[in-house]
């Protein structure tokens, strides 16, 4: 079945969903232009935005009931929940609802330095999902770690995309085949 979804998909943030490293590109603190959608600045006012397509994709897993979680090791934290917090994702496409802030979106926040590997043993911990049903997008090969857990790695190169994504879901829906139940 094609349109099966893992229960939980989570991203990395810098140069996953956003084209820049919070903790060396940005400066605090962040605002947002008036209720300007999907761009925050520093106080250089460097822009902060999503890349193209990450806001549908969010509503896509949003509107499925997937669990979204954002995991990343940057070493700022506290900036890189402020830009969420302030980043306001336009309504899906066809939809009359507002804006939303980004940061509703996401269910689980692992956002600190270290390891992948604790980033999903926690979210594991916290919502009792199994690796196994868990999908990881990241820019970075070497965070490809968590697959000894039994989490699904994509390989994002130049921004999350939708051929990205998809490539990702076909990749986890590989791997765990829905089990044909026998009479």
């Amino acid at each position: 079945m094609a349109t099966r979804l893992p229960k939980l998909v989570a991203f990395d943030l810098d140069y996953t969903l956003w084209d820049l490293w919070i903790d060396t590109h940005v400066a605090g603190p962040l605002h947002r232009n008036k209720n300007i959608v999907n761009e925050v600045l520093d106080k250089y006012n460097q822009s902060i935005s999503f890349y193209k397509h990450v806001p549908q994709i969010l509503h896509r897993l949003r509107t499925a009931g997937v669990i979204i979680a954002a995991a990343s090791r940057t070493s700022a934290p506290t900036l890189a929940r402020s830009a969420l917090t302030l980043l306001l994702v336009p309504p899906m496409k066809g939809s009359e609802d507002g804006t939303i802030k980004a940061v509703e979106f996401f269910d689980q926040l692992e956002i600190y330095p270290g390891s992948k590997l604790t980033h999903f043993k926690k979210l594991h911990q916290k919502t009792g999902i199994p690796y196994s049903e868990m999908l990881f997008f990241d820019d970075e090969h070497r965070n490809k770690e968590v697959e000894q857990l039994g989490v699904t790695f994509c390989l994002v190169r130049n921004g999350l995309d939708d051929r990205t994504f998809e490539r990702g879901l076909a990749e986890w829906r590989t791997r765990h085949p829905l089990e044909t139940l026998e009479d």
